[in-house]
């Protein structure tokens, strides 16, 4: 039996007509200049830090660009003054307790609290957060590697350090890293509102705590650490709070959907304000409806004043519900290719236009489905809320009781789609309400017009199965036979399957204990060849290689993040460690405080290059390749060395004893050579492959140079006109 072309208007005049009458006769119009109902702004305190980061950055370049010269000489005597008085500071338990302040940012709290905060993101399925603490980390790397390259600052000069660094000092990067754990704890894991603001708080005096701690051990100096929080707190900071708002991703831990927002508070207010404004509607009340069954918008029951007062249906929208929109599709596409039209929608407006032009379609088409009013923007771009007729005293399908009535309502809804060369595309019990012994369509979000064959077969199929629910196969494959042929029965149970099939409709099968899909095979004159939904094409093979790339490059950054390499090898991205260049190498003097020479790379032959430059406490490590032999050297700094058998050879250099240990003598040459002078050693091993033995082994005597300690303090003493000592 076809549904009667006006039963969408019967059941919606009355109440459209009722809040009609409550409109205003015009409309408003926002003025140029105004902002909307729920204007999108970062907060004051968000747009201080970034001011503070900028000028800080800012500064810093513009300082330190040069080196040690002019202004960051000035800059380096205020900052070592300060360093200075901390560290002499001579009260029982002070070292102790410093220790203990500056512990809370080592390795070894760092890396498990990464660990451990990837675990409970994942539990808790806050993805998006921890995409965004992975993007801020990898970002704030790199920023601190490029500052640190162009300020090439040493550690504080003049005091002893007492506490493990690694590095640059500028800036410092276990206070930068601390913040950010900090700050992402506080906006992933903590609930806006008293915690929160007890949390900033707490985290300031955290930070605050183990900076004194880190300046009185001689680790860093006031501006290292000033502009490593600017850095650290600033960019999670403004990531969170514009790709998380509170406002659509609260922190809560109330079991709920991370799609449904939070319609009090500013966000009420603003739904009231642009119903009056942009529908005339005055609402007296707004509030979360069906919850349960919405899993992409916020679904809404709206009070309209009138005499009497109307109830109006409303499904808002935000950029979370576009962004899941986007991810499902993506999925959809890597697990079966483009089934039909899975083209993501570029804005919120166009979704929500999409929804209001499809209401327009099903009632054009006589189809039983909610009346729409129009939609009104709360935020541009960013959040809308859409306008429907209410349904009241309908119930859902799944909690119904049908009748032969009710089925053939749904038979010929399918039927009708299929005239006017529409798909549903989401047939399930929750979008089927019974209402007045008839049968009512709703949740066309995903309508689509001129849909595949293939589409509209699948429609067919899932009316069936939800029909068959409440009823019995039987029942319902009778019925369609009057509104439907054999073959189009069959074709649509050949394609629906899988994928095809919306989740809550599989749940519910499962949940029934039987297999309803195949009751109605079995009532077919002859079963279905199945349908495939596997589409391989150019473009999903090439998503599914990049998705492959993707995971392996977080897992390696994973792996490179959240580990203690630094804590022994800290790398100085420098291009040059010639004997002339005083920042490197005073870096150097200070990891070995003992040494009395600091190793230095002379030019280089051709063919060789600078590898890579590590400075820690306690050791330096320069490693030197080959263009055709790879790394064929590599010499560690340490205070002391065993040179074991070792034979003495002539160093070339005033103060210094070489000793060589030949391990492997055959084609492929190894060696390892020990430069030893008071207070310190270069252990050198060299490593010569058989085609490149020759030229390896005749270059490597010749390619460390030094620098005596007393040299680079000196030159130091030059720079600061005597107010700078290396050493204390």
């Amino acid at each position: 039996m076809d549904v009667p072309a006006d039963r969408s208007t019967r059941t919606a005049g009355q109440p459209q007509q009722a809040a009609r009458e409550t409109a205003r006769p015009h409309r408003r119009r926002r003025p140029t200049g105004e902002p909307p109902p729920l204007p999108h702004h970062l907060q004051t305190s968000g747009v201080r830090w970034l001011v503070a980061m900028v000028v800080l950055v800012a500064l810093t370049v513009a300082v330190f660009a040069r080196g040690m010269r002019g202004i960051a000489v000035e800059v380096t005597v205020v900052d070592d003054a300060v360093v200075g008085w901390l560290a002499g500071v001579d009260l029982p338990g002070f070292q102790g307790l410093m220790r203990g302040l500056v512990a809370l940012s080592s390795w070894w709290v760092l890396t498990p609290v990464s660990y451990a905060l990837i675990i409970v993101l994942l539990a808790l399925r806050r993805f998006r957060h921890l995409i965004i603490w992975l993007v801020v980390s990898a970002l704030l790397a790199l920023i601190v590697v490029a500052v640190g390259l162009v300020a090439q600052r040493p550690r504080p000069f003049g005091v002893v350090i007492r506490e493990g660094w690694g590095g640059w000092a500028m800036p410092s990067i276990q206070v930068t890293l601390f913040a950010l754990g900090l700050v992402t704890i506080l906006y992933t894991l903590v609930p806006e509102g008293r915690w929160r603001n007890t949390g900033k708080w707490v985290v300031t005096a955290l930070i605050a705590l183990t900076a004194v701690g880190r300046i009185a051990l001689g680790a860093d100096a006031p501006t290292d650490i000033l502009v490593g929080v600017a850095l650290g707190v600033t960019i999670p900071l403004l990531a969170y709070r514009w790709f998380t708002p509170s406002e659509v991703f609260p922190i809560s831990y109330r079991r709920g959907s991370g799609a449904h927002l939070d319609v009090g508070g500013a966000r009420g207010a603003a739904i009231g304000q642009a119903l009056h404004d942009q529908l005339g509607l005055v609402a007296t009340e707004v509030k979360p409806f069906g919850l349960a069954g919405s899993a992409g918008s916020t679904p809404l029951r709206i009070t309209v004043a009138g005499d009497p007062p109307t109830v109006l249906f409303g499904k808002l929208y935000a950029r979370t519900h576009l962004r899941s929109d986007r991810w499902y599709k993506l999925g959809r596409e890597l697990l079966y290719g483009r089934l039909e039209d899975e083209k993501p929608f570029n804005t919120v407006r166009r979704l929500v236009q999409q929804e209001d032009y499809a209401l327009s379609l099903m009632a054009r088409a006589g189809l039983p489905s909610p009346t729409p009013y129009g939609f009104v923007e709360l935020t541009p771009e960013r959040e809308y809320l859409l306008v429907t007729e209410f349904f009241a005293g309908a119930s859902e399908l799944g909690e119904a009781e049908i009748d032969d009535q009710v089925i053939d309502d749904g038979l010929a809804i399918i039927r009708r789609l299929w005239d006017a060369g529409l798909a549903h595309r989401d047939i399930k019990p929750a979008n089927l309400l019974v209402g007045d012994g008839h049968l009512l369509l709703i949740d066309v979000a995903f309508v689509q017009a001129r849909p595949s064959p293939w589409r509209q077969a699948v429609d067919l199929a899932n009316m069936m199965l939800c029909l068959g629910l409440r009823s019995s196969p039987e029942r319902v494959y009778g019925r369609a036979l009057g509104q439907f042929s054999v073959s189009e029965i069959t074709e649509g149970f050949a394609a629906a399957r899988g994928l095809a099939l919306p989740s809550q409709l599989r749940r519910m099968l499962r949940d029934q204990g039987r297999d309803l899909h195949a009751e109605f095979l079995r009532l077919l004159p002859s079963p279905p060849q199945p349908v495939s939904i596997q589409r391989w094409t150019l473009r999903r093979v090439g998503l599914l290689g990049a998705t492959v790339v993707l995971a392996v490059l977080l897992v390696a950054f994973l792996v490179s993040t959240t580990n203690n390499d630094d804590a022994v090898k800290t790398s100085l991205e420098v291009e040059s460690l010639a004997c002339s260049d005083l920042e490197p190498l005073w870096l150097e003097a200070q990891s070995v405080p003992s040494a009395s020479q600091v190793p230095c790379v002379r030019p280089l032959p051709v063919g060789w290059a600078l590898g890579n430059v590590a400075v820690n406490d306690g050791r330096s490590v320069i490693s030197l390749q080959h263009d055709r032999a790879g790394e064929v050297m590599v010499a560690r700094l340490t205070a002391g060395c065993d040179v074991g058998q070792a034979t003495e050879q002539a160093s070339g250099q005033p103060g210094v004893r070489r000793y060589q240990l030949v391990e492997r003598q055959g084609p492929d040459f190894s060696a390892v050579r020990f430069d030893v002078f008071p207070g310190g050693c270069v252990t050198t091993r060299i490593r010569a492959p058989a085609p490149n033995r020759a030229e390896v082994t005749a270059a490597a005597p010749s390619i460390l140079g030094f620098t005596p300690r007393q040299q680079l303090a000196q030159a130091l003493e030059q720079r600061s006109g005597g107010r700078l000592q290396l050493d204390p």
